[in-house]
């Protein structure tokens, strides 16, 4: 069998244990457009100046869409791959005929096309059901969304390899991605924040994620978020190389 002919059959494999998860199926694909919906009724979707003059929900859609690829990067990957690790699983696939870069490619299409899907589910609910604009270019949007969830899958892949146990996984990664969601302004507005958490939240890579998707799905014109690209293009190439330096089999 060749290599591109096992690496579809284990994206499929993936794909149905990754969905017979309910925790990882709910958090990935129906947290963010519940929340939404939640919103929706709580704030409506009226211009305020907390927005810059939009609705809460025209925010929202964008910052949440950030949260998404948190989720995943920050809590579904380093669990998922600490727990093959101690099961002994990953040290099964290693000995097979498949080569171990194939393994992790074939994760990561499963976790891409996840965080997709979530992505896409909250954008058609803000724009079907609240009337939320898309401003943007859907192209320049969806290479956003692309080196957003490329810089947190880089991410996942670091926190999985340096922690212990899907235990520890489970802590850091919560602990991680609350703290990054407070201060990123996905969900409470930078602007209403002090000038010394809006200094810290610049730090936060989720911050460059939701100025960038926020921006791009306003119709900012890309080269208005050189900052961010760069970042998130920083996180994915160091994260990789350092992923691929220190990750275990067992």
């Amino acid at each position: 069998m060749s290599q591109a002919r096992a690496i579809g059959k284990l994206i499929i494999v993936q794909a149905k244990l990754y969905l017979r998860e309910p925790v990882s199926v709910f958090f990935t694909l129906l947290f963010a457009p519940m929340l939404l919906i939640l919103m929706g009724f709580v704030l409506g979707n009226a211009p305020s100046p907390e927005f810059g003059g939009r609705g809460a929900l025209d925010a929202y859609v964008p910052g949440y869409a950030s949260i998404v690829i948190g989720m995943v990067g920050l809590i579904a990957i380093p669990i998922g791959i600490t727990t093959l690790r101690e099961a002994g699983a990953l040290r099964r696939f290693r000995a097979t005929p498949l080569r171990p870069l194939a393994y992790i490619a074939g994760d990561v299409v499963v976790y891409l096309v996840m965080m997709a899907l979530g992505i896409l589910l909250l954008s058609l609910v803000g724009i079907l059901v609240y009337g939320v604009p898309f401003e943007g270019n859907l192209l320049l949007w969806s290479a956003g969304v692309l080196l957003s969830e490329g810089a947190f899958l880089a991410l996942g892949y670091v926190l999985a390899s340096v922690i212990p146990g899907a235990r520890a996984a489970t802590v850091v990664g919560n602990v991680v991605l609350y703290l990054m969601v407070f201060f990123s302004g996905s969900t409470v507005p930078l602007s209403i924040m002090p000038e010394s958490v809006r200094r810290v939240s610049n730090l936060i890579p989720l911050t460059h994620v939701v100025t960038l998707l926020r921006g791009l799905w306003f119709g900012d014109p890309a080269q208005q978020h050189l900052l961010e690209v760069l970042v998130l293009g920083g996180m994915l190439v160091v994260g990789t190389i350092v992923a691929a330096l220190t990750f275990r089999w067992e």
